[in-house]
């Protein structure tokens, strides 16, 4: 992780302490507006003109696959693909309004507002409390008590307090699977982030673990706004509140490759009245 930048902007937008219960019909908040977006590693263009909303304290999943560009996409999020030498992005992408790829605004304050979950399990080799803290004593915490309500009150959140609450000095990489990447989750939301985004967080799970990282998504939703990426079309219909479905485009010219947004929407139309054939047959399995 990154050490704190004292010269960071640190004018992006924060999201309200206190989120209001709202009809289920009604859209949320637009937290992140994406507009006209291509990315390019080096001379590969990955995805092209992808616009879309995502709305605050939901689950979006991104769907399709592989290749079509939903990791790419979420990544660019949080800017993690500016640790990639040769990765650049056009078009608009905002968060609350304001841009992410300003030249005013710092990569690590993005991502300390904008978490990350990746796809392994990743615990650091070091003991349960010392992950879940290692956030906070970056960002300057030094107090002993604050430390102690932080670790417990993120792993009370990610599920996992009452599993490890008589451990906490055991090591995070003695953690099964499932628990492991719901530690993971606790580290991330330890530094109190606005959104959290989720690169197939289940996809080396068992069924169970999966099961509780699902629910674990749903439970956490009305605090932070959720992006996930999954290739299991039942994990996006269990969870998700609105699905983006992401393929393929073939030049035929020059067989050249590249990932586009075939159709967004809330999720039970994505899956049960697609606008768009090729979403259609993804969803039914008619392609893959």
């Amino acid at each position: 992780m990154e050490q704190p930048d004292q010269n960071v902007v640190t004018s992006l937008p924060r999201s309200a302490s206190a989120p209001q219960q709202r009809p289920e019909s009604l859209p949320g908040e637009i937290i992140f507006e994406v507009k006209g977006v291509s990315i390019w590693y080096s001379a590969f263009k990955a995805v092209t003109d992808v616009s879309l909303p995502i709305y605050e304290h939901e689950i979006t999943a991104f769907i399709g696959s592989s290749g079509s560009g939903k990791t790419t996409v979420l990544r660019a999020l949080n800017r993690m693909n500016d640790l990639i030498p040769g990765a650049r992005l056009d078009g608009e992408m905002n968060y609350r309004g304001q841009s992410l790829y300003g030249t005013d605004v710092s990569a690590t304050a993005v991502r300390r507002r904008i978490g990350m979950v990746f796809q392994k399990p990743n615990p650091f080799p070091k003991s349960i409390y010392d992950n879940v803290a290692y956030g906070p004593r970056i960002n300057g915490e030094r107090n002993k008590g604050k430390l102690d309500e932080i670790v417990e009150r993120s792993l009370r959140r990610a599920a996992l307090w009452d599993e490890v609450k008589n451990r906490l000095k055991t090591s995070g990489l003695s953690l099964s699977g499932g628990q492991a990447q719901r530690l993971c989750i606790a580290r991330t939301i330890a530094v109190e982030p606005d959104v959290v985004l989720m690169d197939e967080p289940a996809s080396a799970l068992d069924p169970i673990a999966t099961g509780a990282i699902e629910e674990l998504m749903r439970d956490i939703k009305s605090q932070y706004t959720i992006v996930i990426v999954t290739h299991n079309m039942q994990q996006a219909t269990r969870v998700s509140d609105r699905t983006a479905f992401f393929s393929v485009l073939t030049d035929s010219k020059d067989d050249t490759r590249t990932g586009i947004l075939v159709e967004h929407g809330r999720t039970d139309q994505i899956f049960q009245d697609p606008h768009d054939p090729r979403t259609q047959a993804y969803v039914t399995g008619r392609i893959g």
